[in-house]
């Protein structure tokens, strides 16, 4: 299958696409045509990042701060963001002569309610219908609201992805360690690995053999940060480009200490967060305290606060590896105060090192992983990650030009996912 995988973080700045062509290898031994795949190899066709307009993207931002808003900019966004959508991906397909046989379109969170630790609604706009009508393919959608009524957080789902890969990076490691390196490679894959999107929100998927992998957020990556760069900026940055506003300041220790006092941090896995907790008015509410401090200084120390947090996180878990992607990875600043809290005895890499897979591209790989698993009747959740009471298939399909016709459903997910060249 050839599946488009459309992704909008909690960074609200646009949207990436990624077209990838899934091929699954029979189960080993097995003479059965379309037997259940072990491994599932998959080839990036075609990635693009398309920035949102200057009016959606303020739209959206207005929507995910804690205030109200009239309905009629809920429907306006979600019907904007639809066709957005639609006409990046019909785009990146002309450009590559390529047609899709499934979209899996995120779409933009505005709204994750969460109650004493349970997420009790979540809410992602960018109208499917639009997608489907031009390209004339089925579109799924709407795929963290199963998992929300099941009990589970709804997020973050990536940690399904991550275990995948690093299956399969295990088996390469194993495959190609000789016997004297067999003891050193043995002790090696008992050491827990953190895989880390740094978004809007950071979360990690802590993975150790013989254990369910784990997965949660951990608090803001650039969420706070993007506040004060565009703050300083009078709003011509978004995001701190290459760090450089951070860097130009002191971390504030006093600060720092009092933004640690939230909370969530503190909580226990699984658990999710968003910009319904970390926006404006919360940040506020700790510079009132410090008149004085100089905004540089500022976006210093809530840098060295999203560097602080994930790496007690990883501590937590005795993880040994950091496996980074998304926007913050982008941050020299934020990645040098990360390694410095990481400390010396723990290595942090990035996907593109350790998977061969663009830091920029994997969540919309994820939404595509997604969309062949539910397509084949798979269940793309698992209680360990999100806290559900049991796997779920994900999301909600809008058929294309024709009926919705999907094939016979599979008895077992691969175990693996193997990144082809």
């Amino acid at each position: 299958m050839i599946i488009a995988g459309l992704m909008t973080g909690t960074s609200a700045d646009g949207l990436d696409l990624v077209i990838a062509e899934f091929l699954p290898d029979p189960t080993v031994g097995s003479d059965l045509v379309g037997a259940d795949p072990t491994t599932l190899t998959v080839r990036i066709l075609a990635e693009r990042e398309t920035p949102f307009d200057e009016e959606l993207s303020a739209d959206i931002l207005r929507l995910l701060e804690p205030a109200d808003v009239p309905l009629s900019l809920v429907s306006s966004v979600d019907a904007r963001l639809g066709r957005f959508s639609a006409e990046a991906l019909s785009e990146l397909c002309s450009d590559h002569d390529l047609r899709p046989d499934l979209v899996v379109s995120h779409g933009q969170t505005v709204r994750h309610d969460i109650s004493d630790g349970q997420v009790t609604s979540t809410l992602q706009l960018g109208q499917p219908a639009f997608i489907a009508e031009r390209l004339g393919v089925p579109v799924l959608s709407d795929v963290r609201s199963r998992d929300v009524a099941a009990g589970g957080q709804g997020a973050p789902l990536v940690g399904l992805l991550d275990s995948l890969l690093l299956s399969d990076a295990a088996q390469a490691d194993a495959t190609q360690a000789d016997a004297a390196e067999a003891d050193a490679t043995e002790a090696d894959a008992t050491a827990p690995t953190a895989v880390l999107n740094l978004g809007g929100i950071a979360n990690i998927t802590v993975i150790a053999p013989d254990q369910d992998p784990v997965a949660f957020d951990t608090g803001p990556a650039n969420a706070l940060i993007d506040i004060l760069a565009r703050r300083i900026t009078d709003g011509s940055q978004g995001y701190d480009r290459d760090g450089a506003l951070a860097a130009a300041g002191t971390v504030d220790e006093e600060l720092l200490t009092e933004l640690l006092t939230e909370p969530y941090y503190e909580l226990p896995a699984p658990k999710s967060t968003g910009k319904e907790l970390f926006h404006a008015a919360y940040l506020d509410s700790y510079l009132r305290s410090h008149p004085h401090l100089g905004e540089h200084d500022q976006i210093a120390t809530v840098t060295a606060l999203t560097a602080r947090t994930i790496a007690e996180a990883a501590r937590r878990h005795d993880v040994t590896t950091v496996i980074a992607s998304g926007g913050g990875t982008r941050n020299p600043e934020l990645m040098r105060r990360l390694g410095e809290e990481l400390g010396e005895n723990v290595e942090l890499t990035s996907t593109d090192e350790a998977f061969g897979l663009p830091e920029g591209s994997k969540e919309a790989l994820l939404m595509a992983l997604l969309g062949w698993l539910s397509w084949h009747g798979l269940d793309g959740t698992e209680p360990s990650l999100t806290g559900a009471r049991g796997p779920r298939i994900a999301g909600r399909f809008t058929p294309g030009d024709g009926p919705l016709q999907l094939p016979e459903p599979l008895h077992r997910r691969p175990a693996r996912l193997r990144l082809a060249d």
